[in-house]
Order: C-alpha cells, then structure tokens, then sequence
C-alpha cells in the first residue's frame, strides 16, 4: 500500500489575503517505513498532513492511495480505515469515562460488532503496551501523560490502519514516555505498517525515520536518507534546523582530534564509534 501526494498545493484566505500554505509539494510513504517531515513552525508540515488524509482539499495537485485519487467516494471511504491520524497532543481528545470505552470509540462508530470491537480494542492496546486487564477499566483522567498518550493512539489503532499520520507524537512526553513511543512506533513499522511523522526533533528523525522531508515556508527544500539530510548541517542551520544531538557531539569531538566517521546520528552509533578507540589491551589501541 501506498500514500502519493504529487505537486500539492494549499492556498487559503485570511484577513491578510490568499496565503500560500504549500506550493508544489511531492512525496510518498509505503508500508514497513517512516517518512519524517521537519522544517520551521509556518512551514506547511501540519497542512500536509491534513491533505494526505483528507481533511482539507488541495488547491492544486492530488493525494492518491494505491495509485487511486482520495476525492473519489470509494477511495474516500477507504482513506477513512486505511489511514489514521493522530494529532499533536491527541490526549487532550479523550473522553469516555474508561479507556476500553474510549479506544473503541472509532470502531463501534464504525458499526462493527460488539465482538470485534473487543478484539481490536485489546489488540490496540496490546499493540501501543496498555495490558488490557489493568487498564481497561480505569479512568483514562487518572492517567499520567505517557499512558493518556497510548490511549489516544490506541483509539487510532483499533480502526486497524495500514498508514499511520502522527503530529509531533512525542511532543510533551518525558524521557522514559519517549523511549516508550520510539518503541511502539518502531513496532509499527517492523509489522509494515507505515508512518508519517511531523516532528521538531532531530534525534526522533534520525531514530525512526527512513526518509525526510524538509519543507521550508511551503515549499520543499530536499528529501532523502536521514544519512543524506544530516550531511547538510549547515544548509540546516540556514533554514532554523539542527542536526541529531550526537552528531552535535560528533563534530565537536572531530574538531579536537578524534577520527570519527561521518554519519553518527544516535547516541548508540555514536558509543559504538568511540568503543571501537578505546585500548584494546597491552598491545596497542584503536586510535587514542
């Protein structure tokens, strides 16, 4: 399966005229892989999600899914259970008075039978490591952060999705609540699903993603490997973006004598190159 957006562009109207949102943009997500969206705030990442699924229409251009145009009624009802979005802070969207109520929301809305609505309510919750028996019954309020967020994504989930738009989904979560997103996601990739991803951080790109896009104000300024964008640290800088913090301290431990390759985009990869100078016994070292 896969999700082609080609040659969009989104104009809108405000008290200041028509703003171009986007102009021309092109870009396509396949199951089983990540596609990171980064530029600046104003620079078009949240319209193009809503374009790709659905909730507004482009000026120009056209999002297809499988080859098909999302306008036609049938693809259209197709987008609605084949592609899931997930918007920034998608907590703030819970409601039921217990979590199982809450993520089967979609599916019962749906018309599904109570049955199955059960089946992928666990499955979804399994899926983003809520254990049904613990939590099914509780209050998604008495939640911390983390869990809520789960929540909300399993909700997401149990329409049973096969591409998956996420609004900075990491966006307000402590350390062990990032890690814990970093996992499911990968998760979700790992079983072929595939992920769209709208962030501000470098370092989520560089963990999750398989290709970027890098927009600025509207328009694409590149695509490619997280290798290839990352490369370019200072035409990043030149547009307000940044490189993965261990590059950060890869270049620095570059500049005071330490051979290290280029490329070093997490901290593993980065623990891994400075193993590999450390001594290796009374005959010699790799390089200190």
């Amino acid at each position: 399966m896969s999700l082609v957006c080609e040659h969009l562009s989104y104009t809108y109207s405000s008290h200041e005229g028509r703003i171009e949102a986007l102009r021309d943009i092109s870009c396509t997500v396949n199951e089983g892989e990540c596609l990171a969206i980064i530029g600046h705030t104003g620079s078009g990442k949240s319209t193009l999600l809503q374009l790709m699924c659905g909730l507004i229409s482009p000026t120009a251009g056209r999002v297809l899914l499988d080859g098909e145009d999302i306008t036609s009624k049938s693809v259209r009802r197709r987008l609605h259970t084949e592609v899931g979005m997930a918007f920034q802070y998608p907590e703030y969207q819970l409601f039921a008075p217990t979590v199982a109520e809450d993520v089967g929301f979609a599916a019962r809305n749906a018309g599904l039978p109570a049955e199955e609505v059960t089946r992928r309510v666990r499955l979804a919750m399994e899926r983003v490591r809520l254990d049904y028996e613990r939590y099914a019954s509780l209050s998604p309020f008495e939640l911390s952060g983390g869990e809520k967020r789960r929540v909300a994504l399993a909700g997401v989930i149990a329409t049973e999705p096969r591409i998956l738009l996420l609004d900075e989904p990491a966006a307000g979560l402590d350390p062990a609540g990032r890690r814990e997103m970093d996992a499911i996601l990968k998760r979700f990739t790992q079983s072929g699903m595939g992920i769209v991803m709208v962030t501000h951080s470098m370092n989520d790109v560089a963990r999750l993603a398989q290709r970027v896009l890098v927009l600025k104000d509207g328009s694409e300024v590149e695509q490619g490997t997280p290798l290839e964008i990352f490369a370019r640290a200072e035409d990043l800088r030149a547009i307000n973006l940044g490189v993965p913090q261990a590059e950060e301290y890869a270049a620095t431990l570059r500049e005071a004598g330490l051979p290290l390759p280029a490329g070093l985009l997490t901290l593993e990869s980065l623990a891994d190159a400075l193993a590999a100078l450390t001594p290796v016994g009374e005959g010699g070292t790799h390089g200190l």
